[in-house]
């Protein structure tokens, strides 16, 4: 008899490629992930893992056992989701995700929504970052991720995973009130070509979006400052150090000394949320995802 949790082993080493990575993603050490395959080899009669430099690669036995490892668990999670379903119950606990301003800007009142309707379930939220929870998502560790992209530049959404459209947000420029612009109704990118800008950290999707915006106009951006806060940033601006994207969602106070002003080519944040496709039978991702959505609409208003 297969062990369910030596296949989801088996099935995060496939698809991280390493022990480190499969440890990682269990939350488990890799002493632990080596044990667990070395019983799997022994229930299977076969070697799995055979050593490729300094790490380990899956044999063909290993590869031929993955595919099924990944067919079995995701059956798991649809007979999970249809007893869920079949109980027709919104209980249990919920793990949902999100960028920092989304996680600001809608979950206070998400979850003041579920509470309300559906006091039986439990939920936990943390913030990741638009990949971090996609990939968190995939690899099981969370339920639910709000992650965004631009209108300019897509989050790639790997098979198998569900999404639902939340809100279009709107960013601004914001620039300290003496800056040369601070009066404009409207600036356009091309209007900063000489300014320093203050951008999210390297590495993250949005500074990847700002690079690849500006230099699509021409501009070759002059990073001075990196901080991943918007609050941060916002004091920055507020101090004289440059100028930045302000995004709407989650904004809260500006402080003194900052203009914002609209851009006149529209950027626009799509924000949406992202769940396992066999887990959508799920009343409480389907109570998740219809929270989300209503108070998205309502932050969409006018």
């Amino acid at each position: 008899m297969l062990n369910l949790e030596r296949l989801r082993t088996l099935d995060a080493l496939a698809r991280h490629g390493s022990v480190s990575g499969a440890a990682e993603g269990l939350h488990v050490t890799t002493s632990a992930v080596s044990q667990q395959m070395a019983k799997l080899e022994r229930e299977v009669g076969q070697q799995l893992l055979a050593k490729n430099g300094r790490g380990v690669r899956l044999t063909d036995a290993g590869r031929l056992l993955a595919d099924h490892a990944a067919r079995i668990l995701s059956q798991v999670e649809l007979a999970q989701s249809d007893i869920e379903a079949q109980r027709g119950e919104v209980v249990g606990e919920i793990l949902l995700s999100a960028f920092p301003t989304a996680a600001r800007g809608l979950f206070p009142a998400v979850l003041l929504a579920l509470r309300g309707d559906h006091p039986e379930l439990r939920v936990h939220t943390r913030e990741l970052e638009p990949e971090d929870g996609i990939r968190a998502v995939v690899r099981g560790d969370i339920d639910l991720a709000v992650v965004l992209d631009w209108s300019n530049k897509r989050l790639p959404v790997p098979g198998g995973l569900a999404k639902a459209e939340l809100l279009d947000d709107a960013p601004d420029i914001a620039m300290p009130a003496g800056h040369r612009l601070a009066g404009r109704a409207e600036v356009d990118l091309e209007d900063f070509a000489d300014d320093d800008w203050v951008s999210w950290p390297e590495g993250e999707f949005c500074y990847d979006w700002l690079m690849f915006t500006l230099r699509s106009k021409g501009i070759e951006p002059r990073i001075a400052h990196l901080a991943g806060e918007h609050h941060t940033q916002l004091a920055l601006i507020a101090a004289g150090m440059g100028v930045c994207v302000a995004p709407r969602l989650g904004r809260g106070p500006v402080p003194d000394g900052v203009r914002l002003v609209p851009v006149r080519q529209k950027m626009r944040r799509h924000v949406h949320a992202v769940w396992r496709t066999d887990a959508g039978r799920r009343p409480s991702i389907r109570a998740a995802v219809t929270a989300l959505r209503t108070v998205g609409r309502e932050l969409a208003e006018p």
